[in-house]
């Protein structure tokens, strides 16, 4: 495998530009930019919000600055309370060349869009000139991600992830698996893998937490479609999608934007700290991507059983289908057919090995099939965290 090796350390399996949109007023201009720079490398992330937010600064920031990206040009509108020059900052001190364009100041739409396209066109000549070099397995983040579930998802495709995971953690990746609003029920049977009593703590902890948010909000991460789908209680849904964290030794409780010090298994806390003061935590599976991918994912393997056709702005999304017939309806969009476990073709350990060696070549720049279909899907909004404390990382207090 080859990549880019950043100012950091980290490595990167692609080297994207992002052209990152600070403010919904400044959305139609990037877009456009990305449109007219004619490049498949250049991809459009952005924050929708006027009002700053300590998450979607500390989200933007990681993204911007995460191994897979080369480079960076930042559209403001000019009055929004997004932090540009701290970002640009943040950017510039981790090596990578970034402009700004701030569309109050530039004269309006036209003429923004072709100061973006000149700077993009600038950035893609700075990143031509780096040279490659190796990238071994335990330099990767892996993350996985569940949606359009169904009553095949706990039966094929998340036990075929979680056996894929098993083995790039055995052979020291970082892998990550999250959404504690979806392991409700399973926080007692999780905890015995912890790493340390204390782990064990936060663990439970972090899906208690989640199980109040939503008692509060009067939700869970039940959809229609899932029922649909086969799906009965929240507890099997639960079941099926702590399958996709396999069996390993858990090594530690990230928050979005936390970064795994080292190998091992981590679970992501992506429900908000605090008194509930938003909506769902992630109003779509494209918010749990964009937060493994601000985790430091250079590539997120997402299970469904129902179908899904998203992929991501940033890292390579791996479709795995737990569905045959989903499969035979979406073929086009999935990348794994999980569901040949069920069809009796296949065993979870078997379709674990296909997902482990599709791993090593995407990282070694195959494209995957979203890839190859343009998909990239990116969204962020507000929440707010606190600080993990050391309990939830014992691997970098004990070795």
């Amino acid at each position: 495998m080859k990549g880019w090796l950043r100012q950091d350390g980290r490595k990167g399996i692609r080297n994207v530009i992002v052209v990152a949109y600070l403010v919904e007023c400044a959305h139609h201009v990037a877009r456009l930019i990305v449109d007219q720079s004619g490049s498949a490398n250049v991809h459009l992330i952005g924050f929708p919000g006027c009002y700053p937010n300590d998450y979607a600064y500390r989200i933007m920031r990681a993204v911007c600055t995460h191994p897979n990206v080369g480079g960076a040009v930042l559209l403001s509108l000019g009055c929004e309370g997004f932090n540009r020059e701290e970002l640009a900052d943040a950017i510039r001190g981790s090596g990578r060349p970034v402009e700004t364009l701030v569309i109050q100041e530039h004269g309006g739409t036209r003429s923004t869009i072709a100061r973006g396209v000149d700077a993009v066109a600038r950035l893609q000549q700075s990143l031509a000139q780096q040279p490659r070099t190796g990238i071994a397995l335990t330099e990767l983040v892996i993350g996985t991600v569940c949606g359009g579930s169904d009553g095949t998802s706990g039966l094929s495709g998340n036990p075929a992830a979680g056996r894929a995971f098993d083995r790039l953690v055995e052979e020291g990746a970082a892998c990550i698996f999250e959404e504690t609003g979806e392991l409700i029920g399973c926080e007692d049977v999780m905890a015995t893998r912890a790493a340390t009593p204390e782990l064990a703590d936060e663990l439970k902890a972090s899906v208690e937490k989640a199980a109040r948010y939503y008692e509060v909000l009067g939700y869970g991460s039940f959809a229609p479609g899932n029922a649909e789908g086969g799906l009965t209680t929240q507890e099997e849904k639960s079941m099926g999608a702590y399958c996709k964290s396999g069996d390993s030794r858990i090594s530690g409780l990230l928050k979005p934007g936390d970064q795994p010090p080292r190998g091992g298994l981590y679970l992501l806390d992506v429900v908000p700290d605090g008194e509930p003061l938003f909506g769902f935590p992630n109003i779509s599976d494209n918010a749990e991507i964009v937060e493994l991918i601000a985790c430091g994912a250079h590539i997120t393997l997402f299970t469904t059983g129902r179908g899904s056709v998203v992929g991501s702005a940033i890292s390579p999304v791996i479709k795995i289908c737990a569905n045959p017939e989903t499969y035979r309806k979406l073929s086009e969009d999935m990348d794994i057919n999980a569901g040949r476990i069920l069809a009796g073709e296949a065993t979870p350990a078997q379709v674990g090995d296909e997902i482990y060696r599709l791993v090593l070549a995407v990282a070694s720049g195959a494209p995957t099939v979203s890839e190859q279909l343009g998909h990239r899907e990116f969204i962020l909004t507000y929440k707010q965290f606190e600080p993990i404390g050391p309990a939830c990382l014992p691997v970098t207090v004990k070795g």
